[in-house]
């Protein structure tokens, strides 16, 4: 939540922001950013799923060689600094959960693809 919040603030574009937040499949993204956000999803979700031709999809869609080995090392990363923290009962600062469930609560119901998700 803090990744997204942060993007959220500093994005031109709060809504698709918030979609990176809660489901990215939501969000109006470019082929080649969705190609990325579906290899990371998959590879947060079922890494023994990853195959080459799952990293020459990409190459398809654009990326590069060196923009997928960033794509996968921020997705690794991520999911070590997650469980690190949860491993350990790493709580989030103070005020930030409270911050959190506030926007959840508030602005979130501004967003009608939040409330009203599609199947």
């Amino acid at each position: 939540m803090a990744d997204g919040e942060f993007l959220r603030q500093h994005s031109e574009d709060p809504e698709l922001a918030s979609h990176a937040i809660h489901d990215y499949r939501n969000g109006n993204w470019d082929a080649k950013t969705r190609a990325m956000l579906d290899y990371s999803s998959q590879l947060t979700r079922d890494p023994q799923s990853m195959t080459k031709a799952d990293f020459e999809g990409l190459k398809e869609k654009g990326l590069t060689e060196d923009e997928i080995l960033a794509t996968v090392l921020i997705t690794c990363v991520f999911a070590f600094m997650t469980r690190l923290a949860d491993g350990l009962g790493v709580e989030p600062a103070e005020g930030r959960q409270e911050w959190v469930e506030t926007w959840l609560q508030e602005p979130a119901r501004d967003q009608e693809w939040l409330l009203n998700p599609k199947s």
